[in-house]
């Protein structure tokens, strides 16, 4: 994640996150247990792996779910934003996986180029990122860490919000069915469509993906603007 992007999420968003990703995404729990389950069945049940967790800062499900799913594993989650990795760093403490996660401050980038991953996630991130390079850069960091033939999980984002007003007033009715009034609503739409830049569509995530190395991803989850797919390093 850039400088930028990590910047939108200060403590008070951070504060926030929590609630608000389960009511943005509907689906949420069950894309980040279903992202566990293609790991696990990607590496093998039982299996000794190490995770690379890109963008982990805020509930830190992925690292929760997968923790509790495989004992042997464990986990590296790197995430630029201070506040967003404190929330996420509580919420390990809580699952007790504090000594099977090493917690980094910075970008992908910042790790050795030579620490190769067994697997790797990055999920809700992607969306946040403003243009194809900086895009391309997160990915071509992650496939450079990771083993040949490695799983990787992305998760996000991938319609350009304007483009689908149907969708937009679903996730609308969203926030209403969980209690926002109308001005809540209206202050939700003004930050998604001002806020991230997903990419256009499913094609260019694929695009994104072949171009940093990665095989053709398969989707295995969707909710309104957002998808879940799961790859390999080539």
């Amino acid at each position: 994640m850039t400088a930028e992007a990590a910047a939108k999420f200060d403590p008070a968003r951070a504060a926030e996150y929590e609630k608000q990703s389960r009511i943005a995404l509907a689906g949420y729990e069950a894309c980040h247990d279903l992202a566990a389950c293609l790991l696990a069945a990607s590496l093998g049940a039982g299996s000794t792996a190490t995770i690379l967790v890109a963008g982990a800062g805020g509930t830190a499900n992925e690292i929760v779910v997968a923790g509790r799913l495989e004992p042997n594993w464990s986990f590296v989650a790197v995430d630029p934003s201070h506040p967003m990795l404190d929330l996420a760093i509580s919420r390990i403490e809580a699952a007790g996986l504090t000594d099977r996660t090493e917690v980094v401050v910075g970008a992908v980038a910042d790790l050795p180029s030579d620490r190769q991953f067994d697997a790797a996630t990055l999920i809700g991130v992607l969306h946040h990122l403003p243009g194809r390079e900086a895009k391309q850069a997160i990915l071509r960091d992650i496939a450079a860490r990771l083993k040949p033939g490695a799983p990787f999980i992305l998760a996000g984002n991938h319609y350009a919000y304007a483009s689908q007003p149907l969708m937009m007033a679903a996730w609308a009715q969203r926030w209403r069915m969980n209690g926002a009034g109308a001005e809540e609503i209206q202050s939700k739409l003004g930050k998604i469509l001002q806020g991230a830049d997903p990419p256009a569509s499913e094609q260019v995530v694929v695009d994104l993906l072949a171009e940093a190395g990665f095989e053709t991803p398969h989707r295995f989850f969707s909710s309104l603007f957002w998808g879940a797919w799961i790859t390999k390093r080539g």
